[in-house]
């Protein structure tokens, strides 16, 4: 009789354990499947995008954002980021909302979606005069969004693609160098975007070059004004990812005849 019950207890203990596992494994796949729905719509809202309001293909005025169409669906538009040749996946619409967690989990489109946007920090201004303008974006696994600014560990990589692009609904084409890449902390100073004196943004600018990974060679000065992108790393969500750019040219889009 006791050899019966003790089996009778653990075969009920198998089953327990069956059903938790069955339990784990349907949240799971559910998690999967959600997750995958929200990278294929994001990835589609965005190729949508591009489709309706770009032309052309190299910078310097060929390329062309439609910004009328743009801020048609979104009137939070400011500009247009894109790295050109490569990391070629990087090529959005960049918006401002009210604060720096409205697009966090808002597309271009304000629906509710992970994949969020690429936005401006709603401190700064939207005409890029800022000494210092941050412009975020996630890391997302499908390796969309700001996922490839981290191909600027490489010092080679660098080397052949040193430039962005932001273009602005004013038709200004701005040609960004890139001066400094590397990790930060969420709180660093990095993301200061005002400066008391030109000593201190001095100051800021010499804390950029000394903590980058590499030495890029590219001299930046009180003068200067940047841009700083910013993305979470696959380390945890308290490391940020930053490339940061510093203004060379500024160029009126060339217009079609």
């Amino acid at each position: 009789m006791g050899k019966r019950k003790k089996k009778k207890k653990g075969g009920v203990l198998s089953e327990i354990i069956l059903v938790i596992a069955l339990a784990v494994f349907c949240i799971s796949a559910f998690n999967l499947i959600k997750y995958g729905k929200g990278y294929l719509a994001g990835r589609s809202e965005y190729s949508g995008l591009r489709k309706l309001s770009i032309e052309g293909e190299q910078p310097g005025g060929d390329f062309k954002v439609n910004f009328d169409e743009l801020l048609a669906i979104n009137p939070d538009t400011v500009g247009w980021i894109r790295f050109y040749p490569e990391p070629s996946a990087i090529n959005y619409p960049i918006v401002q909302g009210k604060d720096n967690e409205e697009y966090l989990d808002k597309t271009f489109s304000e629906g509710e979606n992970t994949t969020g946007a690429i936005f401006m920090a709603a401190e700064n201004r939207a005409n890029l005069f800022d000494k210092n303008t941050i412009i975020y974006g996630h890391r997302m696994n499908d390796r969309s969004m700001f996922y490839h600014l981290e191909d600027y560990k490489d010092s080679e990589f660098y080397k052949k693609y040193p430039h962005f692009y932001i273009y602005t609904p004013d038709g200004v084409e701005h040609i960004y160098r890139i001066y400094s890449v590397g990790v930060v902390d969420e709180s660093s100073d990095t993301y200061l975007t005002s400066f008391a004196s030109s000593k201190k943004f001095k100051e800021f600018l010499k804390m950029t070059k000394e903590t980058s990974e590499y030495d890029t060679g590219v001299d930046v000065g009180a003068g200067s004004r940047i841009v700083t992108l910013s993305t979470c790393t696959s380390a945890g969500d308290s490391n940020r990812y930053v490339v940061r750019g510093v203004l060379e040219e500024e160029a009126k889009v060339k217009e079609e005849e």
